[in-house]
């Protein structure tokens, strides 16, 4: 028999084959896989609920993650996905299998982040378990949410000549991800320099201690919009973008020139001769939204600088499109983060 390795395959192609034959056993259970999140119900009431797991080695490198700006993370980035669906985080559970190498010192640094984490997101810390590890730290966390059931927003059900839209910029998280792995190798052949961090703080923090997007879901309930279909930027826009064409079975035509890149962010690519758009398209964990509205809706957010149209939905199922400065169509492929390669 042939075997299929995992690589071969990656993250998202990997699920979508080991939970193809998956039957969803009773009503409560609205949608499982395939979102941000699933969508749970009872009596009545939507109960979003995600899971993250964070690998050390993997995910973060502990040489220059700060074990506090670690444990926000954590949850950043997985009441991220509550906010993806356009839902409230309520509640998370944290389990974390650690080597002896860690004193108890060190985990209270690391819990302390999940505190000002779910205190800043009025989220409770409700749960989870401990184990030992003999390969690092492993944290897995799972949030859980409430939503309106006529608000609750997928990624497939985009509409075509909606308007495809983002929070923020993009970009920064992947560049401070490069200056941090710069400033480690040169310590590690020159341990008496100190490093060069200073003027980068915007960067930094963008890779260090992302900050999920609750003041949008917030504006969208004053705004009184629904996106027809978002997600958050974990893997990249250009990711992003294909999971939701794909699913909605549509396409887009996304514009250069009009995605959000800091100042910060142009300035840091620059002098790593990389291309401020490829950071942005498919750098990862920025941890904004990107979402479609109609077209009647485009007046409600047009004068606020916190969203940015970049584009349109199109017909064409499957053909994601950047059309470049020059003008030039180049087609959008997924290149941002694969836990796999």
């Amino acid at each position: 028999m042939k075997l299929t390795s995992i690589s071969e395959l990656g993250e998202f192609k990997l699920i979508e084959h080991l939970t193809k034959n998956i039957e969803i056993q009773n009503t409560s259970t609205i949608m499982g896989i395939g979102d941000d999140a699933a969508i749970l119900n009872f009596r009545g009431k939507n109960t979003v609920i995600s899971t993250d797991l964070l690998i050390e080695g993997i995910h973060f490198d502990m040489s220059y993650v700060p074990l506090k700006h670690l444990g926000y993370k954590a949850i950043a980035v997985n009441i991220s996905d509550i906010y993806a669906m356009n839902a409230i985080p309520t509640q998370v559970t944290v389990s974390i299998a650690v080597s002896n190498r860690f004193p108890v010192e060190a985990l209270d640094e690391f819990y302390d982040g999940i505190k000002v984490a779910c205190k800043n997101h009025k989220v409770d810390f409700v749960g989870g378990d401990t184990s030992s590890s003999k390969t690092g730290f492993i944290i897995s966390v799972t949030a859980l949410g409430i939503a309106e059931n006529d608000k609750v927003v997928k990624r497939s059900t985009a509409q075509v000549d909606d308007i495809v839209c983002v929070t923020g910029d993009l970009g920064g998280a992947y560049v401070g991800l490069q200056l941090l792995e710069r400033e480690k190798e040169i310590y590690k052949t020159s341990p008496n320099l100190q490093p060069e961090l200073t003027g980068n703080e915007y960067i930094l923090q963008r890779q260090l201690r992302p900050e999920p997007r609750k003041d949008i879901i917030e504006a969208f309930a004053e705004l009184e919009i629904i996106p027809t279909a978002m997600m958050d930027i974990s893997d990249g826009l250009s990711s992003e973008l294909m999971h939701i064409c794909n699913q909605s079975g549509v396409g887009c035509r996304i514009y250069e020139e009009k995605i959000p890149i800091a100042k910060e962010t142009i300035k840091q690519s620059q002098e790593f001769n990389i291309d401020p758009t490829v950071c942005a398209m498919n750098g990862g964990e920025d941890y904004e939204l990107v979402f479609t509205i109609s077209v009647s809706d485009y007046e409600k957010i047009k004068n606020n600088w916190d969203f940015t149209a970049i584009g349109y939905i199109t017909k064409d199922t499957g053909v994601t499109q950047l059309i470049a400065r020059d003008g030039t169509a180049i087609p959008i492929e997924a290149q941002g983060w694969n836990t796999f390669k």
